[in-house]
């Protein structure tokens, strides 16, 4: 594929209200290049690959099959706010209570 005109790549970083100066531009006109060029690339394997199996090659989001790995939610107990109060050092209506550490204005 061609390269990627430097004007193009000046057009989107206006679009994107981005100020790059032109050494910036001709550095990411040549990377933007690669990019189109890769995917350029992938596009035409799987055009070869549906002409070779006369089939459409199924999308795909990962090379291989994901499985989630979960376990059955189980209720068990829970502390309650008293059994969690009664470790603390002072509590105060049903709080933890803690020393102030901002200033009065906050």
């Amino acid at each position: 594929m061609p390269a990627l005109p430097r004007e193009e790549v000046a057009h989107l970083a206006r679009l994107a209200r981005i100020d790059m100066p032109d050494a910036e531009l001709d550095h990411l006109a040549e990377q933007l290049t690669a990019i189109v060029d890769a995917v350029a690339s992938v596009t035409g394997a799987v055009a070869r690959a549906e002409a070779e199996s006369g089939q459409p090659v199924p999308a795909t989001s990962h090379p291989v099959p994901l499985r989630n790995v979960t376990r059955p939610d189980v209720v068990v107990r829970t502390l309650t706010a008293a059994d969690a109060l009664a470790a603390a050092p002072e509590s105060e209506d049903d709080k933890f209570r803690v020393p102030r550490i901002l200033g009065e204005d906050a």
